[in-house]
């Protein structure tokens, strides 16, 4: 026991007097906490350019055009003669979007029959100002049906705006911070994590200080897990209450993931890790990982709509339970037997990963010996 204690004491101070361990396990997280938000503060686009084409002339699409341009969401730039005048506007950068007024959209309105009506064109590689330019063109709708009620033939004095209210459950700012941040940060922390372990053992075996007896193995396993929950706890306890991020904080639900989380995804570094020589190859090969596991981890796309092999294949990565469990617990409120299936899978990787850990490590002393 004591020879575990001091291995976990060694790697502690190990990772703290590193500096580019340091800067993988703490630093990191600290800077990306507060980092990867700060763009999204403002958490809706604002004022954004879009260029109007009105084939139809009429007082209602005028109405429309005018009532888009008095939104605090887009700004009408120009009124193009048609739509290659508007594609080129676009092309050009003057403006984010296209809104297309249909020849025919007041009559069609009017007789209360569809066919003609309102196109939005934006640039796809903004999607969070394609959102809002969409959220203003269908609210300036609603405001045109409710004028036009009485003709529609609803009852004098109803608002048809005011018969659906909308109120989200968990993104209570509707801001794209909100919806993103607590799913990235899940594998902001296996990614720092996970770096710094496999480099603290490939380092190792580099300058060959590593001795690879099971209670160091234990005790370099522990140190990662206590850096892992620490990081988490502060991003959790600390980062998301200053940047007022809504939470619904299952605590105790917290206090069981989160150590299994960080006990994976330790496991896992030092597995991988074992396999190099060298803690700079083994970062070659860990880093290009991080995009394919933020579409991997069921929040850009559902697993359920991805071919069944790639899905059970995204399991393996703790930060895809991490985003099905901590997210539960901590912006939803999610009891423990509401998310007993992520909560079980996680603990099986904390436990597969620790076997793999220590199969590693017999390896690595066989090989030695």
């Amino acid at each position: 026991m004591r020879s575990v204690v001091r291995a976990f004491e060694a790697a502690l101070l190990e990772i703290l007097g590193a500096r580019a361990l340091l800067s993988l396990a703490i630093v990191s997280v600290l800077f990306y906490a507060f980092y990867y938000p700060a763009p999204y503060a403002q958490q809706q686009a604002q004022t954004l350019a879009i260029v109007a084409v009105d084939q139809d002339r009429t007082p209602l699409s005028r109405a429309v055009v005018r009532a888009l341009g008095n939104t605090n969401a887009v700004r009408i730039t120009e009124q193009a003669p048609d739509m290659m005048a508007a594609r080129q506007a676009v092309r050009q950068r003057r403006a984010d979007g296209i809104i297309l007024l249909s020849k025919g959209l007041a009559a069609e309105v009017l007789d209360g029959r569809p066919g003609s009506g309102i196109a939005v064109i934006v640039n796809g590689a903004y999607f969070v100002r394609a959102e809002a330019i969409g959220r203003a063109v269908a609210e300036v709708a609603a405001d045109q049906a409710a004028r036009l009620g009485g003709r529609l033939g609803l009852p004098a004095g109803l608002d048809p705006a005011k018969l659906i209210v909308l109120q989200p459950l968990f993104n209570t700012t509707q801001g794209y911070r909100d919806y993103v941040f607590p799913a990235i940060i899940n594998i902001i922390l296996q990614q720092t994590l996970l770096f710094a372990a496999a480099r603290l053992i490939a380092e190792r075996r580099r300058r060959g200080v590593w001795r690879g007896g099971i209670a160091e193995a234990l005790g370099s396993w522990a140190a990662l897990t206590v850096i892992g929950i620490a990081a988490g706890a502060f991003v959790f306890g600390y980062a998301f209450w200053l940047q007022d991020v809504p939470r619904a904080g299952n605590g105790p639900g917290l206090l069981i993931a989160l150590p299994l989380f960080a006990a994976a995804v330790a496991a896992l570094g030092l597995s991988i890790g074992s396999l190099f020589d060298n803690g700079d190859d083994a970062l070659k090969l860990l880093m290009p990982t991080s995009v394919p596991l933020v579409f991997l981890a069921g929040f850009a796309w559902p697993l359920d709509e991805m071919p069944p092999w790639l899905a059970a294949l995204a399991w393996l990565s703790p930060s895809t339970a991490a985003m099905h469990l901590l997210v539960r617990f901590n912006q939803m409120g999610a009891s423990i037997a509401e998310a007993i299936g992520p909560l079980a899978v996680m603990a099986g990787l904390a436990g597969g990963y620790g076997l793999l850990w220590c199969q590693r490590n017999r390896a690595l002393v066989g090989r030695r010996d």
